[in-house]
C-alpha cells in the first residue's frame, strides 16, 4: 500500500507519539475514513477474480474422483463457503470499523508482540498457496508456447532443476515476475486490477462452456454418473475431510480479509459484496467446470478423466492443431484460429491465476511481514521475501498428488488457521465488544503491550489434538492412534470451537470481557 500521503493523513487523526512508534510504518497505518473507498462492486468483483482460478476449477473433479456424483460435489463446495463465509464477515468488521490490517487487528488478542505467530502462521501458508498459483500459472503460459513454438518442450534436455524441467522453470520464473511486478505498484494497482480481471475471466469461462456444450451437442456422460456411495453412512466419511478441505480453501481469507476491508466505503457495502461475490461464484463456477469436463469426456473419448479436469489440457489440445486419438481431425482445424484461440486462452488462464495470487497470497503475507519490523520491512519487499519464500516450498511438488493436495494441504490449512479465526472472532466481538483503542494497537507499552499469554495456550490447545492427524495424513509419521485420524477430519470445527472457548474463558478468568 506504500503512500506517505496516506500514512500522514493517519498520523493527524492519532495521538502524536504514534509517529515514533517501532510498531508503526505507512503499510500498517489505518486508513483515514475519506480514503476508505471500495464499493459493493469492489468487494464483489475481488471475490469473483479469485474464484475464477484453476484451483476452484479442479475442486470438483477432486470431489468426484473420491466418488461423489455432480451434485454431492457442488453441495460440498457451496456449503463448504456457505460456513467460512461466517467468520469471513465477522472478521471483516474491524477492518471497515477501524481502517486497520491483519496484524494490526491481530495485536488486540495475541498482544503486540504475540500478534507475530498468528501473521506468521497466515504468512507461511499463503507462501505455499502463492507457489502453486505461480506453478500453475507457468505451466499454463508452457502449454501454451508449445503451440507457437513447438520446440521449447525440448530445451534443457532432460535436465531438472528441484525436479521441474527447464521449459517449467522458465516459464514458472516468468510468472513470479508478473506477480512482483503488479504487487510493487500497490493497493489500489491491486483493486484497479482485480476489477477488469472479474468480468474478463467470467466472459472467457462462459465462452468456452458454449463452445465445448455445442461441440460434443449436450453435456456430456458425467452428468448421469451415479455415487459409488450408496448410504449416508458410507458418504460421510467422505463428507466430512472434503468439507474441511472446502473450508480450507478460503480460511487464509477469514484472517487476513480486514487487509481489505479497511478500505471500505461501509460495512454494508463490504457484507453485500462478499455474499454476493464469494459463493455463488465458487458454486457457479465449479458447476461450469464440471460441465466443460463432462462435454470434453463425450468430444475426446479414451482421454482420462483426470486430464480433462485439467483446463490447460483441454485448451491445449484445441490449440495444438494435432489429431486426438479417436478423431478424424483436429479439434480446430483452422491454424488462424487456433492461435487466436491460444492467445486469448492463456490471456484468461493468466489474468485468472494472477486475480487470485495476487489478492489472496500476497497482500496478506506482505503485510505479516512488515509487521515483524515495521521500520524496516516495507509492504513491498514483503511481498519480494513471499515470492522468494513460494519458490522455496517447491509447489510442483504438492501438487503432484492429489489426495496430499485435497487432505494434506487443503486440511492441514485448516487445521492451522481456524484456531486464530476462532480466537480473533471471540476477542473482537466477546471481550472487547466491538471496541477497540486504535492508538493502543501500535504502542508498546498499551494496553496490548507484549505478548498475551491466554491467545497462545488457547491456540495450543486447539492445535494439539489435530497435529497428529495432520502428521499422518500427509504421511510424515508411518501411524497415530486411531482417536487423532477420527478427530482430524473436523480439524476446522474443533480448532475455532477449541481455541475460541480457551480464549474466552481464559479472559474472563482474568476479569476482562465481563458484561457490564
Amino acid at each position: 500500500m506504500h503512500d506517505p500521503a496516506l500514512a500522514k493523513e493517519a498520523l493527524a487523526t492519532l495521538p502524536a507519539d504514534i509517529a515514533d512508534s517501532p510498531l508503526f510504518n505507512a503499510d500498517l497505518a489505518p486508513v483515514p475514513a475519506s480514503r476508505r473507498d471500495w464499493t459493493t462492486y469492489n468487494f464483489a468483483a475481488l471475490w469473483i477474480s479469485m474464484a475464477h482460478c484453476i484451483p476452484t476449477y479442479t475442486m470438483a473433479g477432486g470431489l468426484m474422483s473420491k466418488g461423489m456424483n455432480w451434485w454431492q460435489a457442488l453441495l460440498t463446495i457451496g456449503l463448504g463457503n456457505l460456513i467460512i463465509l461466517v467468520p469471513i464477515l465477522l472478521n471483516a468488521h474491524p477492518g471497515t470499523a477501524y481502517g486497520i490490517s491483519f496484524p494490526v487487528l491481530a495485536r488486540s488478542s495475541f498482544g503486540t508482540v504475540g500478534a507475530n505467530i498468528p501473521a506468521m502462521l497466515r504468512a507461511l501458508v499463503a507462501c505455499g498457496w502463492f507457489g502453486i498459483n505461480v506453478y500453475l500459472g507457468g505451466e499454463a503460459l508452457k502449454t501454451f508456447a508449445f503451440t507457437f513454438w513447438p520446440g521449447f518442450a525440448e530445451v534443457g534436455g532432460g535436465w531438472t532443476i528441484a525436479g521441474l524441467s527447464i521449459p517449467s522453470a522458465i516459464t514458472f520464473a516468468i510468472f513470479w515476475a508478473m506477480n512482483v511486478f503488479i504487487i510493487y505498484r500497490g493497493m489500489n494497482a491491486v483493486r484497479v486490477f482485480e476489477n477488469w480481471a472479474a468480468p474478463i475471466v467470467l466472459v472467457l469461462a462462459v465462452a468456452l462452456l458454449g463452445w465445448v456444450v455445442s461441440r460434443a451437442d449436450g453435456v456430456g456422460p458425467l452428468l448421469a454418473q451415479p455415487s459409488q456411495f450408496q448410504t449416508f453412512g458410507a458418504f460421510w466419511p467422505v463428507f466430512v475431510p472434503a468439507l474441511t478441505a472446502m473450508i480450507g480453501f478460503w480460511s487464509t481469507l477469514a484472517l487476513n480479509i480486514p487487509d481489505f476491508t479497511r478500505f471500505g466505503r461501509g460495512q454494508r457495502e463490504q457484507m453485500l459484496g462478499q455474499t454476493l461475490g464469494l459463493p455463488t461464484t465458487m458454486i457457479v463456477f465449479s458447476a461450469i467446470a464440471v460441465v466443460i469436463t463432462s462435454a470434453s469426456a463425450a468430444i475426446l473419448p479414451g482421454t482420462p478423466i483426470a486430464s480433462l479436469w485439467n483446463p490447460e489440457y483441454l485448451l491445449g489440445i484445441m490449440t495444438s492443431g494435432t489429431t486426438p486419438a479417436g478423431l478424424s481431425a483436429p479439434l480446430i482445424a483452422d491454424a488462424g484460429t487456433r492461435a487466436v484461440v491460444a492467445v486469448v486462452a492463456v490471456f484468461g488462464i493468466v489474468l485468472a491465476t494472477l486475480s487470485v495470487n495476487i489478492a489472496a497470497n500476497v497482500v496478506s503475507p506482505a503485510q505479516d511481514f512488515a509487521n515483524l519490523a515495521p521500520r524496516h520491512i516495507s509492504f513491498q519487499t514483503g511481498g519480494l521475501i513471499t515470492g522468494i519464500l513460494g519458490v522455496l516450498c517447491m509447489p510442483w511438488k504438492l501438487m503432484a498428488d492429489p489426495g496430499t493436495y485435497l487432505d494434506g494441504w487443503l486440511g492441514g490449512v485448516g487445521a492451522l488457521l481456524g484456531p486464530v479465526a476462532g480466537i480473533m472472532m471471540v476477542d473482537y466481538w466477546l471481550i472487547r465488544k466491538g471496541k477497540l483503542d486504535v492508538p493502543d494497537l501500535f504502542r508498546t507499552n498499551g494496553r496490548y503491550a507484549g505478548i498475551n499469554p491466554v491467545a497462545i495456550w488457547a491456540l495450543a490447545f486447539a492445535l494439539a489434538p489435530n497435529l497428529p492427524g495432520f502428521l499422518f495424513t500427509t504421511k510424515l509419521v508411518a501411524s497415530v492412534p486411531e482417536r487423532f485420524t477420527a478427530i482430524y477430519p473436523y480439524a476446522w470445527f474443533t480448532g475455532v470451537f477449541i481455541a475460541g472457548a480457551t480464549y474466552f474463558l481464559g479472559m474472563r478468568a482474568r476479569g476482562e470481557g465481563a458484561a457490564a
